[in-house]
């Protein structure tokens, strides 16, 4: 397990205070925007523990810049950490005979994010490239399927954008919950979905209907 408390440092929700300690768990810190750190992670990991039977993918560089305001230099950024980092850790992942692969993109194809440009761009190339990260392992027995979670409630909103969000939601008009998401990751590392593999999975709530659900 990794995380790059630097990144959220920079953002207005800002970084844990203190490392994340979880029985069984090993934590690093780890900057995957460094080209050899994917490869490091999952060596530093099979050293520990022996093997890799998951790999979960769910980290993510935000940055709120738009069509007038993005740079090259942060279009560059995104996408090394979103999508050049994840391809690096299942490259890496898939010569330790890793069996399940999930990672995370958003949800952009089902509405547009136009002042999140840089993010929009790099997660959308994840969704994009499912289905052949999955025929690349498909001999090998591994699957690898993608997930758009939709609007998460980790506590980044405003309250004014964490009301509007919910006042739009479909299903009991709330945020999801990060249990949820965790639940459906847990299903799709789990024997039970060996015969899923190339799939974007809308694990939304509904967001992506939200237009044709009459208000309450």
């Amino acid at each position: 397990m990794s995380g790059w408390p630097t990144h959220d440092a920079e953002q207005s929700w800002g970084a844990d205070d203190r490392t994340p300690e979880l029985p069984g768990v090993s934590w690093t810190a780890a900057d995957l925007a460094q080209p050899e750190v994917p490869a490091r992670l999952v060596e530093e990991h099979v050293r520990r523990f022996g093997s890799l039977d998951a790999l979960v993918a769910v980290h993510a560089r935000s940055r709120r810049q738009n069509l007038a305001t993005v740079t090259a230099a942060e279009l560059d950024a995104s996408f090394a950490v979103n999508a050049r980092a994840t391809v690096l850790l299942v490259q890496a992942a898939a010569r330790v005979g890793v069996r399940r692969v999930v990672f995370f993109t958003t949800g952009v194809h089902q509405g547009p994010m136009p002042d999140e440009l840089p993010y929009v761009m790099s997660k959308a190339a994840l969704a994009g490239i499912t289905g052949t990260l999955a025929a690349s392992l498909a001999s090998s027995g591994a699957t690898v399927n993608c997930i758009n979670p939709g609007p998460v409630d980790t506590g980044y909103a405003d309250p004014d954008t964490s009301a509007f969000v919910a006042s739009q939601m479909p299903l009991a008009r709330r945020w999801g919950t990060p249990d949820e998401i965790a639940g459906a990751v847990s299903w799709l590392v789990s024997d039970e979905a060996g015969w899923i593999t190339g799939q974007v999975i809308n694990f939304d709530g509904g967001w992506g209907i939200r237009g044709g659900v009459p208000p309450r």
